[in-house]
């Protein structure tokens, strides 16, 4: 009797689990497509190309069959009846969303780059535009590969809205839509595979996706099931240049905030901080008496935000703005999506314990700006006296080695004359012309200052030993076993 009635109410639950995932998956996507694609349009690009002379493409110039091929294009009309030089126009077709009914439109930066006209096609329908419309430039940001269009439309557009990123789960369905390999309007489904994805900037935040994202997706939306864009379609991780179901969206979240600031100033105005940074190692952490890696360790406050309020090479920041610090790439998001101008809280670890400070953040672009109007000179250490520490041949600093290096006069520290390639100083990527500026957090200037910060840590239980250490006036912090 038990027996029986336990069935049945296993039967009774697995009916109920497939209602319930049947009800997860909506029968057809139909509804949504027909929602969300008059908002998508199909984007395409005229760059005008200067014409060339020789067979440009084919063979490298120079080459022993340029000749060869320069008169084969010629026989064959490739030189345009001896107007090789003209300029010529070349097309590139990409997607994007409308995101107002005034015409503002959202695509990637590469779709759009250095092209001379832009045209929009909108989806076919009542109310929308017949015709293609121009497109201009409103603003674009390479950092986040995001550009914001505009076009004047006869009438208001049908437009989507952006969703909150941060609330998809891997597993969850989404959509894409664009113009992949120049077929027009299409849509491909799957769900979202990662979250929070780092390809190469320092902004990065992708969704990644199975969804079929192929060539001419790009700056496409990627939807989730209410029609909200949670992402702008933007790489593949490909052999062959076809999709394989590793796509990459940049989250909405950061997205939107981009879209903001070009709409408003033309160009995005990111938050600095003004400090050199670097994740905290485990061996670090112990180094430096952290009871665990975390946070992003101050390797440098050059003039600037930091140094006005109090921040020294070496500080760990434990917190910024409220916010608990992770590593340096949560920290330098978050410090980009915060005002310009604002006057933020930084809690530090300082010296075996917290500090709290109030920093007034600059403008990143204009910090960005002013250091690459600054260029450095290269030069390789002259040869001097000698002492082999910790795998490092180190020699002491002289004016003369100053001036080859390009270090500020005044600069104090130890140079590094070579480095034993077996030794764990050579896997942490230690190399001749480096120049240790500090051990044990204490500033040194002589062999003796090193082998004394060697011996303190030793007689402190340390099993390493903290330097930091310049390249290129460039810093960042070294952690060496000391039981090696």
């Amino acid at each position: 009797m038990w027996r029986v009635l336990w069935l049945g109410m296993l039967s009774l639950v697995l009916v109920m689990a497939q209602m319930l995932s049947a009800q997860a998956r909506p029968e057809s996507l139909a509804p949504l497509a027909d929602e969300v694609s008059p908002a998508v349009v199909n984007i395409t690009t005229t760059t005008v190309i200067e014409g060339r002379t020789g067979p440009q493409g084919i063979v490298p110039e120079g080459s022993p069959f340029e000749d060869f091929f320069r008169e084969f294009q010629d026989r064959n009309g490739g030189n345009n009846g001896g107007n090789g030089n003209r300029p010529q126009r070349s097309s590139a077709l990409g997607s994007g969303f409308v995101i107002s009914e005034d015409g503002y439109i959202v695509t990637n930066n590469h779709v759009i780059a250095d092209a001379d006209e832009i045209e929009i096609e909108f989806f076919p329908g009542d109310g929308q535009p017949k015709e293609l419309l121009p497109a201009k430039v409103i603003g674009t940001d390479p950092n986040t590969d995001i550009a914001l269009l505009k076009v004047e439309a006869p009438a208001p557009l049908k437009f989507v809205s952006f969703g909150d990123s941060d609330t998809a789960r891997v597993g969850d369905w989404v959509v894409a839509m664009g113009n992949p390999l120049g077929q027009g309007f299409s849509l491909s489904a799957g769900i979202v595979s990662a979250r929070n994805r780092e390809l190469s900037g320092s902004y990065d935040d992708y969704i990644q996706t199975d969804a079929a994202i192929n060539r001419g997706n790009s700056g496409g939306p990627l939807f989730n099931m209410a029609g909200e864009v949670v992402g702008v379609n933007t790489a593949i991780l490909s052999p062959n240049g076809g999709s394989i179901g590793i796509g990459f969206s940049m989250a909405s979240n950061v997205v939107s905030k981009v879209v903001v600031q070009l709409k408003e100033f033309g160009e995005t105005r990111r938050g600095w901080l003004g400090v050199r940074i670097q994740d905290v190692t485990d061996d670090v952490a112990e180094a430096m008496g952290l009871d665990k890696a975390k946070g992003a360790l101050v390797t440098d406050v050059p003039d600037g935000p930091s140094k006005e309020a109090g921040l020294q090479a070496g500080d760990v920041i434990l917190s910024f703005d409220g916010a608990v610090v992770e590593n340096t790439r949560s920290l330098v998001r978050t410090v980009g999506n915060t005002e310009v101008g604002k006057t933020v809280r930084v809690v530090v670890y300082r010296e075996g314990k917290t500090e709290t400070l109030k920093v007034t953040l600059g403008r990143r672009e204009d910090a960005e700006r002013q250091a690459n109007s600054t260029t450095g000179d290269n030069s390789e250490p002259p040869k001097v006296t000698e002492k082999e520490l910790l795998g490092l041949s180190v020699g002491l600093l002289t004016d003369q080695i100053r001036g080859e290096l390009n270090l500020p006069a005044g600069t104090d520290g130890l140079v590094i004359l070579s480095v034993n390639e077996v030794s764990e100083a050579w896997e942490k990527g230690l190399r001749a012309g480096d120049v240790i500026t500090e051990a044990g957090q204490q500033k040194v200037a002589t062999i003796s200052e090193l082998e004394t910060r060697i011996s303190e840590a030793k007689e402190a239980g340390r099993k390493s030993l903290l330097l930091l250490v310049r390249r290129n006036g460039d810093p960042r912090f070294v952690a060496l076993n000391l039981l090696k």
